[in-house]
């Protein structure tokens, strides 16, 4: 039987990348996008052709605290969940409307909360899981023009440690990423001069692959158990 793993933000950019790199591994995907379901399902129809993968895809907003609650409810247990599903807003905070603030939070953390509170019961049942939580570097520096974005990751890490030393004696781990700079559509507000002037600061010398972190998402699948808590830092040398 395939280990089962759910994945929100799932139809493109890192969330794409992390189903990928799990449908190669065999696992059997339960995939969650806000748009783009008719994408996802050729992409994921692909992967069956390729690995073999069984993969149900879902057009759910999960900002939508009432329709992903239901959602969740019907769910099967999962041996893995990655909150990947995130948004930004890119202006100054005194632009900002209460709305957009809401809209933010409610994607980035409130989906993390309640992904968590209907599917690691199931886990704990189980006597195992893994729950990754897809963060940013942002959420421990700060970003100008992004307050709110930086708020929902500085959220989700403490929401990450917290949650583990809730689960440690279950054995169930949970662990975050907080991603650099990666070329995803979420940098598309940048022009080739802010990004030229930002991967000038990355001692790596270029901006961060979605494979990447899908790579340390299907590492940290299978890491040691003692591996808990941890917000691992994937930036290139960026922010150390």
């Amino acid at each position: 039987m395939s280990n089962k793993i759910c994945i929100t933000g799932a139809s493109r950019g890192i969330g794409r990348a992390i189903a990928e790199a799990f449908a190669r591994d065999g696992w059997e995907l339960y995939l969650i996008c806000r748009e783009n379901l008719k994408i996802m399902e050729e992409t994921a129809e692909g992967w069956r052709r390729d690995y073999g993968t069984d993969a149900a895809c879902f057009a759910i907003d999960v900002a939508d605290a009432a329709a992903y609650e239901a959602f969740l409810k019907d769910l099967p247990a999962m041996d893995v969940l990655i909150n990947n599903a995130g948004i930004s807003y890119v202006g100054l905070l005194q632009d900002m409307e209460l709305s957009d603030w809401r809209r933010v939070i409610d994607t980035n953390l409130t989906s993390v909360f309640l992904s968590c509170k209907y599917l690691l019961p199931r886990m704990l049942s189980q006597g195992s899981g893994r729950i990754i939580n897809i963060s940013s570097v942002w959420g421990e520096h700060g970003a100008s023009m992004e307050a709110a974005y930086s708020a929902s990751k500085g959220a989700v890490n403490s929401l990450t440690k917290a949650l583990a030393k809730e689960t440690a004696a279950g054995n169930v781990q949970v662990n975050a990423i907080a991603c650099g700079l990666i070329d995803t559509s979420m940098n598309g507000h940048l022009s080739e001069n802010e990004l030229q002037n930002l991967i000038a600061e990355i001692p790596a010398d270029r901006i961060g692959r979605p494979q990447e972190v899908a790579a340390l998402c299907l590492q940290l699948a299978s890491a040691p158990e003692y591996l808990t808590g941890q917000i691992i830092t994937l930036d290139g040398g960026w922010t150390v």
